[in-house]
């Protein structure tokens, strides 16, 4: 097998296994966040993954001097991308069936889309494109079952987080893509930035008390170390950034069409949660809406 093969095989496998790292960490959420408070999964999970990821770029050379006076705009997608966004997700898959909060979150396109609309001046909007962000947003609603009886104020609140989470993290998207890519700063070297910018916050943030409850669960704690800090964090910034390298920006971003339906799959699988037929066409909307946006 040739190398261009062999890389192409590699970047293929990588851009699986990312999809379903992202697709299994709402279940890991939703069970951490039985222990210990939403707050607290989201300092954990920032702070283990912050250790790993900056001693591999002090080991790829990865940090300039020149990056830190950009310091303001490495706390904003701090605060985006990681505070707000992991904070929203968390609540939410802890309110919602992981597989549902899971779905849900497949709506962050809809939302760059929106954003980018009012403050991006090159994105242009199309009969399709609007077409694809109301498909998308009905497979919300679908979601979110506003007819059902049996939905609570509980269950309003979850879906309010994911959407809120989910414009956070497309927000950071639109952010980054006027002020922080012209900066031409290696991906390995923003991701420290904002992750030690995100460790910070938290610190502050955060209360203690107990926040070693979860030791108590074996598989919830492996499941944040492991799941959401190592790998859900860590080692899925990496694998981006690898696929993008390898596979470009716009072939790498069709990755979110995967872990809504493994957050599916899982949570009615590993978290025996009930996945209804509107659940599965809510997921199908959605994904189908954001097909529509991404076409030229």
């Amino acid at each position: 097998m040739d190398k261009i093969k062999k890389d192409k095989y590699l970047a293929l496998a990588a851009f699986i296994a990312l999809g379903c790292i992202w697709g299994s960490n709402f279940l890991y959420m939703r069970l951490a966040a039985q222990y210990i408070s939403p707050i607290q999964v989201v300092f954990l999970r920032v702070v283990l993954a912050t250790i790993p990821i900056v001693a591999f770029g002090f080991a790829r050379k990865a940090f300039k001097k020149w990056h830190f006076k950009y310091w303001y705009h490495f706390l904003v997608m701090s605060l985006l991308a990681a505070v707000i966004y992991y904070y929203c997700f968390v609540m939410g898959s802890h309110l919602l069936y992981s597989g549902i909060a899971g779905s849900i979150s497949g709506s962050t396109p809809l939302f760059s889309f929106i954003l980018g609309l009012i403050f991006l001046r090159e994105e242009k909007s199309s009969a399709l494109k609007i077409l694809g962000l109301i498909i998308g947003m009905l497979g919300i609603i679908l979601l979110a079952k506003p007819f059902n009886a049996e939905i609570t104020a509980t269950t309003w609140e979850g879906v309010l987080y994911m959407i809120i989470g989910s414009i956070s993290f497309g927000a950071s998207f639109i952010y980054a893509k006027k002020y922080i890519s012209p900066l031409q700063i290696s991906g390995l070297a923003l991701t420290s930035y904002q992750l030690v910018g995100a460790s910070f916050i938290l610190l502050i943030l955060t209360p203690f008390h107990g926040i070693l409850n979860i030791l108590h669960d074996r598989t919830a704690t492996i499941g944040l170390v492991l799941g959401l800090s190592v790998l859900g964090t860590g080692l899925a910034f990496l694998i981006y950034y690898f696929i993008i390298d390898k596979m470009g920006a716009v072939k790498a971003a069709s990755v979110t069409y995967i872990p809504p339906i493994v957050a599916l799959i899982v949570g009615a699988t590993l978290g025996k949660e009930p996945i209804g037929w509107l659940d599965i066409a809510g997921v199908l909307l959605i994904l189908l809406g954001v097909y529509f946006l991404k076409k030229k």
